[in-house]
């Protein structure tokens, strides 16, 4: 489809000093009217408007898809629109790259940071804008600049720290750091909550809160609904590349939903329980069986069954050992004591290849760093877990290969342009499709999914709930860990709460509820060694985290 583009804005953006003065509180900084962006089969943005007022939280809103990166990657100078315009203190302008934006004082942050590892924070802050003297880069005045915004955003980090040695939370400081040394009167953040803590995310919204007091407009995406009502002012919803609202932050969520993706979600979990569900368990033998599973310092004595059609949830604080479990029993971690079996066939210790082999597979909370190649394409991905199988005398079947992965593509109904896409350019919901595709190619029957639907917008997740609900009603076993307590509790048919290392309770799908997984979560923990902070990993254990991820 082809788009016909309006005609050229006429002013190139401003200079810093000709940058107009901050009009009073509430003034628009920032419009898009009639925006379009095609891509080759691809209409990504179709006469979208948006408008951004200082000193307020406009989120904005949509499935993956919708076209909200397109949107924030034309107000960061990464795209140019095919038509509309953007006005920024009412006249028209054009953002042809970073430096243009940068100029309007338009800082984006995207889920991906944009910062140098091996640099310091310092000059990571000031990149390409060193202060210097005599020609010379003046490392103290650079610190002590670095020092003050850090300041400022409520980190304590030295200026001089290797940008690789910080966690996620603090190099979103850094970002927003950088964002304020630029004198940003537009700030976009791209999910910055989507791996954050609850205590993490108190202090981001802290922060821009005092942003937004100071006149900053921030442009906020996020999944999380209960986050739209506790920061926002405003919320812009995206639905197939239109605007299709505006409406107040305080809007309902199960509104916010509906407007989101078109129809009413009746039921968020959507969980079809087996027969036995409601009582936990299943007759006959567990499909994955696991005993006395230890190791020395991280786990000991766990047990634990999981039978064919049922999803098991396993629950915990941080510390808890859920994660080493997981990875010991996949074979990627070893262990000391106990053995894992599936189907009555014990596994060897610390063999992934032999836990593939016998029917595991395992679906990682870092889909992009670890459960894909991005650059690689779809059936290539999907192909990943079967192609030595698929392999004959040194030669890879292709054709068999391509005939497979559009199998497993149609029945996962990946939304692509084809096979041959490459798999970074798809949304978060069809990339945890193709992770989930490729072991179902291999024809795994016990699936352990961790964290399957983070970072996944809601009308996606419910398609990976029906996806789970498929699984295990064609026979799978399904082992969970989430950080979204309604998650846990809606999809399980059995939760298995961990504290200090060891399963400390087991509650049916009719017993649990967050009280009984809290009381379980922290039992025997007081005085432990090694006991945790209160922070919640996986299955939250307070109402705050629990909510997240809706």
């Amino acid at each position: 489809m082809t788009t016909t583009p309006s005609p050229e804005p006429e002013p190139a953006p401003p200079a810093p000093a000709d940058r107009p003065a901050p009009a009073d509180d509430g003034a628009e900084i920032l419009r898009m009217e009639g925006v379009r962006k095609t891509f080759p089969g691809v209409v990504a943005l179709d006469g979208v408007d948006f408008d951004l007022r200082r000193g307020e939280v406009h989120v904005l809103l949509g499935e993956n898809g919708a076209g909200k990166s397109t949107l924030i990657k034309m107000l960061s100078g990464a795209h140019r629109p095919d038509g509309g315009r953007v006005l920024v203190d009412g006249s028209p302008v054009r953002i042809q790259g970073a430096q243009d934006a940068e100029r309007l004082g338009i800082a984006t942050i995207y889920q991906e940071f944009n910062l140098v590892p091996d640099l310091s924070v310092a000059e990571n802050i000031f990149l390409g804008r060193q202060p210097r003297r005599f020609g010379i880069v003046n490392r103290t005045k650079m610190d002590e600049q670095a020092a003050e915004l850090l300041a400022r955003v409520g980190v304590d980090v030295s200026p001089r720290t290797r940008i690789r040695d910080l966690g996620i939370a603090r190099l979103q400081m850094v970002e927003i750091a950088k964002a304020l040394s630029l004198n940003a009167r537009v700030l976009i953040m791209d999910e910055p909550t989507a791996v954050l803590t609850t205590e993490e995310v108190d202090k981001l919204f802290r922060i821009v809160r005092a942003l937004r007091a100071d006149g900053v407009g921030v442009v906020f995406i996020t999944h999380h609904l209960e986050e739209i009502a506790a920061l926002g002012d405003r919320v812009t919803v995206l639905r197939d590349g239109r605007s299709v609202t505006q409406v107040p932050a305080a809007t309902d969520q199960d509104e916010l939903v509906r407007l989101m993706v078109g129809r009413s979600i009746e039921q968020q979990y959507p969980r079809e329980r087996p027969a036995s569900g409601d009582d936990g368990g299943s007759d006959g033998e567990p499909l994955l069986k696991v005993r006395g599973l230890g190791r020395g310092g991280s786990f000991q004595d766990v047990d634990f069954d999981v039978h064919a059609g049922e999803v098991v949830g396993l629950a915990g604080l941080v510390g808890a050992g859920r994660t080493e479990v997981v990875r010991a029993l996949f074979g990627a971690d070893p262990y000391d004591t106990g053995t894992v079996e599936v189907a009555g066939v014990p596994l060897p210790r610390h063999d992934v290849v032999a836990a593939m082999d016998a029917g595991i597979g395992l679906v990682p909370e870092d889909r992009k760093g670890q459960g894909l190649v991005l650059d690689a394409s779809v059936q290539e991905n999907l192909g990943l877990v079967t192609l030595r199988g698929a392999t004959r005398a040194g030669l890879v079947d292709r054709a068999g290969q391509r005939r497979a992965a559009e199998r497993i593509a149609e029945q996962l109904a990946v939304r692509m342009a084809g096979l041959d896409q490459q798999v970074r350019t798809l949304s978060g919901g069809n990339q945890q499709k193709i992770v989930i595709g490729k072991w179902l190619l291999a024809d795994s029957k016990v699936l352990i999914l961790d964290e399957p639907t983070r970072g996944i917008d809601v009308g996606a997740k419910v398609e990976i709930y029906q996806l789970i609900n498929e699984l295990t009603a064609s026979g799978h076993a399904v082992l969970m860990i989430s950080s979204d307590l309604p998650e846990v509790l809606g999809m399980s048919d059995r939760v298995l709460v961990m504290a200090q290392g060891r399963i400390a309770g087991q509650l049916t799908a009719r017993e649990a509820t967050q009280d009984a997984v809290m009381a379980l979560a922290v039992k025997d923990v007081k005085g432990v060694e090694g006991s945790t902070d209160g922070a919640v990993e996986g299955v939250g254990v307070n109402e705050k985290e629990g909510s997240r991820g809706h």
